[in-house]
């Protein structure tokens, strides 16, 4: 049986070839240090205005990263989904359950790092975490990491594959 963290290597090599033979023409398309920094701040501020708690609408604006058509592949808790109603369902239990029940909840992201693939497509890979406090105003916090690929689809950039892990439960959640 494979361990996680091999598995996890493998979707992420195996998402890096799918974005570069899927996004463009047989001939490599390379990307300059302007278009690189561009498009790396661009997901940066895309990501972080999307995962801003203090905003209303968390469900449409989580979903505002996925594409409207075509497949979406997206892994967490040891399943795949592939269809957006699928992952829209997925989101909104888990704001349902979990999120709306966190006070104050802020989302920080730890780390982000970027792969800039080509003109129209890049990975990232972060850690974050979401200090709250329980509805029985206890301090609690929840975090994990997420690979996504995103492509540049009509000027829009777009999550078409992900992986998402909770960071391990600790025996004081503020120590995260």
């Amino acid at each position: 049986m494979a361990s996680a963290r091999s598995r996890l290597t493998a979707f992420v090599l195996g998402t890096a070839a799918i974005a570069q033979f899927a996004c463009g023409p047989d001939s490599p398309r390379p990307v300059s240090e302007s278009q690189r920094k561009a498009i790396t701040d661009s997901l940066t501020h895309l990501v972080k205005n999307t995962y801003d708690l203090s905003n209303p609408d968390v469900v449409g604006k989580m979903m505002s990263l996925y594409p409207a058509t075509g497949p979406i592949y997206s892994a967490s808790a040891g399943r795949v989904f592939t269809k957006r109603s699928d992952l829209q369902t997925q989101i909104s239990t888990f704001w349902q359950y979990v999120g709306s029940n966190m006070q104050n909840p802020k989302w920080e992201w730890t780390s982000m790092h970027f792969d800039v693939l080509a003109p129209d497509a890049a990975v990232m890979t972060a850690t974050y975490r979401i200090p709250h406090t329980t509805p029985r105003g206890m301090p609690h916090v929840i975090g994990g990491a997420w690979t996504a690929l995103f492509v540049n689809r009509g000027g829009h950039w777009v999550v078409i594959q992900e992986h998402l892990s909770d960071a391990p439960a600790a025996a004081d959640s503020m120590s995260m």
